[in-house]
């Protein structure tokens, strides 16, 4: 034994047995606890401690040896100073455990280790409270943490607020119009054909989710796609459509996916753009699976620019057919859902040639298998291959070399070509008729974002149900906290689950007015699902990947879902148009809506617009509203709006100016708006949110409910405040906001996020999931204990 640690043994011994230093005893523990000191802090405690009569120079010597950087307790000395404490603990009064001088004092009194030595209690304590100060803690919390170490923590049990509202209410608000099929996809995905799979190799994964589109066809789900072969001969109501897209999207994603490219492309691309004789001679194979199809419009070279596509149908008119062809390897069709394996048919989008002349893009109906699954002569067919999720979607690439096909295959509502080779339209312009044909795409991004949408619902589900459940950490001496109480926690869920609910209003408020729109509007609103389809697939990527994050190492888990939900996904921001394009798209639409306004108006219109816009400023921006951080004012729905609108209209006008500028300097449209990109996708991004935040507070006020409306409400204003907070950036560089605002702006966040958190269970709950959907075994606490098939691919056993 070193001389060093002989003289720390006796030392011990000369601390535990001297009632002027046991009253230090609580203070050097908590001063090592963290396993650090700083010798500015000795040096503090030391000349705090020779200020004092009772401590002399000899156990200020000790004390200077306890607290010496260079010579730290061992972990048996600090061990034994615990023990000594916790020999006192038990008859310690709430009074003598308050702080850590009044501990101290307690052990120097009740101590039956030291001399019988009288201490000054009142002069001790305040001795003692200084020295707290000059070590930096907290006297009172340093007591608690210190003693919690001695006395195990009380267990806690989960305990959630009950529903302030009737959750099955809520679920049938958000359920709307269409709650009776949303019951039956409810009933249908409870049976015993839909159960989850895993570990499967690909073609057996790839049949699983075939049989579960089966199951759905043979329920009458791929007839209800394509009204006119049904009872009522209606056109089809895209909120059904939706309603059954949301609701496949809370199970497997591969699902709603396999269904949208079965019912909604490739037969909806037949609905849509062929005649009757299409319809009849297709949509019923089409509804049964009888005929399986796939919709090849994506090229190798292209991506998203569809104008430009290279497939080329040649008519020829001695034989009265079409010729399609792949000239290059950049016009190979790539990323064709149900063309890797089961497709036998393929909608085909080429540019249409008759007698040399071009007349754009057109659909074809194309053979590209036999019955044996064998590709037809001309056509090439490759696998896509394993990716990195949806492998249960057989992709595949496409190549026609000379395909010959009958003059009826074109789909030819917009356009066609008789018996003379003649080509007919009722568009006689292009471009119009090119949109036109597009629409079929409608149907694909606005299940886009309703798939995305119940993805995040689930996720959310999973995760606020296990933070409600899961305790970490808490005050010392008391139960752990549910994870979901803390502040971080909430401010990764609840904005999101707020937005989650914005986008239901906003789907169901978009799926009315497709239902309603004429040809006239009809770019207006595939604007607006091109928009809706970036914000809610991007919300989908980033709200799945914080509830992983939330849920640690279960997220991480396959079983919990969360893994192949965030791989799923992930591929939406992509497919059925790129966000980026997308978010192009939208901006273009409310630049041609700007440009029509001032184009159309007369010189005395365009006097009051330009007025009216001046007047908006002046008020927006004035130093009474910029500084109001009244709470009843941010929350005001009207302020939001104003807000909201406020940041579109000016970011409108400003890109306007920028492409004008560029386009007056010399330089192209194309490179003006270019140059500006940047610009126009910040401004499709203000009107998305502002769209989303009218629906929403259109949902609000109809709501009769006020237990429902209260809950709406504040997930309104957190939708509204977050998103503000989010470009907070933008409102104070343009003045809208002082920074006094913007401070309440955040508070304002925290406060909402505590309110929605109280009741974030029930509104989970409320979004109608059925437990075999979202399955994870996190969602539903302890003693739940998950199919045998997933506990074994847990453990790695499944092949």
């Amino acid at each position: 034994m070193s001389q060093t640690e002989l003289g720390r043994e006796k030392n011990i011994e000369r601390l535990l047995g001297q009632k002027e230093l046991l009253p230090l005893l609580p203070m050097i523990y908590v001063a090592w606890a963290d396993g650090e000191l700083a010798e500015l802090e000795v040096t503090s405690v030391l000349a705090e401690a020779r200020r004092h009569d009772w401590i002399d120079a000899n156990l200020a010597q000790v004390l200077g040896d306890w607290l010496n950087p260079d010579s730290p307790p061992t972990a048996t000395e600090l061990q034994t100073i615990l023990a000594a404490i916790e020999q006192a603990s038990p008859s310690l009064t709430a009074h003598e455990r308050a702080s850590l001088s009044n501990l101290g004092l307690a052990l120097a009194r009740n101590s039956s280790l030291a001399q019988d030595t009288t201490l000054d209690p009142k002069g001790v304590t305040e001795a003692l409270t200084r020295l707290e100060a000059a070590l930096g803690l907290v006297g009172a919390e340093a007591a608690r943490d210190l003693l919690s170490e001695i006395t195990p923590r009380k267990a806690g049990t989960a305990h959630e607020q009950p529903a302030a509202f009737d959750v099955a209410a809520l679920t049938r608000v958000l359920d709307g119009k269409y709650v009776g099929v949303r019951d039956e996809i409810r009933e249908l995905l409870a049976g015993p054909k839909f159960e989850y799979a895993y570990g499967l190799e690909l073609s057996a994964h790839r049949a699983h989710v075939l049989g579960w589109v089966q199951a759905l066809a043979d329920a009458g789900f791929g007839k209800r796609c394509f009204p006119s072969i049904g009872s009522n001969g209606q056109d089809r109501d895209m909120g059904e459509f939706l309603a059954i897209f949301e609701m496949l999207g809370f199970f497997d994603l591969n699902l709603p996916i396999k269904f949208g490219v079965q019912f909604g492309l490739f037969g909806g691309s037949i609905y849509f753009l062929g005649s009757e004789r299409h319809h009849t001679d297709y949509l019923g194979r089409v509804a049964t699976l009888e005929l399986q199809g796939c919709y090849a419009m994506t090229e190798m070279g292209r991506g998203s620019n569809v104008r430009d596509l290279e497939t080329l149908a040649r008519y020829d008119a001695e034989t009265g057919e079409f010729v399609i062809h792949t000239p290059s390897e950049s016009a190979r069709k790539e990323w064709i859902g149900g063309a890797g394996r089961y497709a036998t048919m393929a909608t085909v989008f080429a540019q249409l040639e008759v007698a040399g002349e071009h007349y754009g893009v057109h659909a074809f109906l194309v053979p590209i298998r036999d019955e044996a699954g064998k590709p037809m002569a001309g056509v090439r067919i490759e696998d896509q291959g394993l990716k990195m999720g949806l492998n249960g979607i057989d992709n595949g690439r496409l190549w026609f070399d000379q395909v010959r096909i009958p003059r009826a295959n074109l789909l030819n509502r917009f356009g066609d070509v008789d018996e003379s080779g003649a080509y007919q339209s009722s568009i006689p312009s292009s471009n119009k008729r090119f949109f036109t044909m597009l629409s079929t795409l409608v149907a694909g991004r606005l299940g886009i974002a309703a798939a995305g949408l119940s993805a995040s619902k689930a996720g959310l589900a999973i995760a606020i149900r296990y933070g409600a459940m899961r305790r970490q950490f808490g005050p010392a001496g008391e139960p752990e906290i549910p994870i979901l109480d803390y502040r971080m926690h909430q401010r990764q869920l609840m904005p999101r689950l707020a937005t989650s609910y914005a986008l239901s209003f906003a789907l169901e408020a978009l799926s009315a007015r497709y239902n309603d729109a004429s040809l006239d509007n009809r770019r207006e609103v595939e604007a607006h699902a091109a928009g809706l389809k970036a914000f809610g697939s991007w919300h989908a990527v980033d709200t799945i990947q914080a509830c992983r994050e939330c849920c640690g190492g279960q997220g991480y888990l396959a079983l919990n879902r969360l893994p192949g939900l965030r791989t799923d996904v992930d591929v939406f921001v992509t497919f059925e148009g790129a966000n980026m394009v997308m978010m192009q798209q939208v901006a273009k639409a409310r630049l041609t809506e700007y440009r029509h306004e001032l184009s159309d108006a007369n010189f005395f219109t365009l006097a009051r617009y330009l007025a009216r816009q001046a007047a908006s400023k002046l008020s927006e921006t004035n130093l009474v509203i910029t500084r109001n951080t009244d709470e009843s004012h941010l929350r005001d729905a009207g302020f939001q709006q104003n807000a909201f609108r406020y940041r579109e209209n000016d970011l409108l006008i400003g890109v306007a100016r920028r492409i004008k500028r560029r386009i007056d300097e010399g330089k192209d449209s194309f490179e003006a708006f270019n140059e500006c990109q940047d610009h126009v996708v910040a401004l499709a991004q203000a009107h998305i949110e502002r769209v989303i935040l009218e629906d929403f507070v259109a949902a609000v006020e109809r709501c009769t409910d006020e237990a429902i409306k209260t809950q709406l409400k504040n997930m309104c204003d957190l939708y509204a405040m977050w998103h503000m907070e989010k470009d907070l950036g933008w409102f104070l560089e343009n003045n809208y906001i002082q920074s006094a605002k913007a401070a309440a702006i955040r508070d304002l966040v925290n406060k909402l996020c505590s309110e929605v958190r109280s009741q974030a269970v029930p509104l989970v709950n409320a979004f109608g999931i059925p437990d075999n959907c979202l399955s994870a075994p996190i969602a539903f606490g302890e003693g739940k204990e998950p199919a045998e098939s997933r506990v074994e691919f847990a453990h790695g056993l499944a092949t």
